[in-house]
């Protein structure tokens, strides 16, 4: 496919209905890639919550301002595995603004925050002010950018060896908080982008981590071993992303425990 040269062309082509018959955009995993250039993609995540946090009939009780958190944590953590920058996030709440939606908003700001991005995130969303509202619900969306020479679902490699950073955790087994030691966050996921001999990295989600291996190692064009899970249930659910798989090559996973301050576990390695 030739791309325009700029985001201003590829506006205009649309615009003028000339791209009309040729593909811009596609999924890969749970991510969406729209190509904004010949080198530039946008990369849009998503994930919801209903039915979980402070009011009379939530399934599952949550302060708002964790939900917030950990809604946001989902797809920014997602954007971020896929080496994409983020430029947006967008909540939007069926709930009212105060108190709830502002609680919640606390937690999506602090999320933002506290994975290093504060100043170049731009945080928008909405609430529900025209009804009452008696359980919560809300929707999460982060809107990033990467340059095709950096994404990075793909590119694990024949015999890399496949690790899980933090423990699978799901309400309403777990009381998941989004300060829990043992779980993934989006500060874990930058730190393991800067390390030369991870090749790729993978939120793990409701499906667990069984499920995330064959995804990861089905993009890459390889086949999946399980080797052994050092007591970690593969099947379990992760909820709101509290693990990760990473490929790495050989000989690096002495160096990831050492700079990586979660639990890690051997889950298997991946072969042609």
């Amino acid at each position: 496919m030739s791309a325009p040269g700029n985001i201003m062309d590829f506006y205009l082509s649309l615009k003028d209905g000339k791209r009309a018959n040729t593909t811009v955009s596609r999924q890969v995993r749970d991510l969406t890639l729209t190509q904004l250039s010949e080198d530039l993609w946008m990369v849009v995540a998503c994930d919801s919550d209903g039915g979980i946090g402070p009011k009379k009939f939530d399934s599952v009780y949550s302060p708002a301002y964790d939900l917030g958190r950990l809604g946001t944590r989902v797809p920014l953590m997602e954007i971020l595995a896929c080496g994409a920058v983020p430029i947006a996030v967008v909540d939007a709440l069926a709930v009212e603004m105060d108190p709830t939606g502002k609680e919640i908003i606390r937690g999506v700001k602090d999320e933002v925050s506290e994975a290093g991005l504060d100043f170049d995130v731009m945080i928008t969303g909405s609430t529900e002010d025209n009804v009452v509202t008696v359980s919560t619900g809300m929707g999460v969306v982060v809107i990033g950018l990467v340059s095709r020479f950096d994404f990075r679902p793909g590119r694990s490699t024949d015999g890399d060896v496949i690790v899980s950073v933090g423990l699978p955790k799901s309400a309403p087994e777990y009381k998941i908080t989004y300060h829990d030691p043992e779980i993934a966050t989006p500060e874990t996921i930058s730190a393991l982008t800067k390390l030369e001999y991870v090749h790729e990295i993978l939120p793990v989600g409701s499906k667990g981590i069984r499920y995330e291996f064959g995804e990861l190692a089905r993009v890459a064009g390889l086949a999946p071993e399980t080797h052994g899970t050092a007591g970690v249930d593969v099947d379990k659910s992760a909820g709101p992303s509290t693990c990760c798989l990473v490929s790495l090559s050989r000989g690096g996973g002495e160096d990831l425990i050492r700079r990586i301050p979660k639990p890690v576990s051997i889950i298997g390695g991946l072969r042609k």
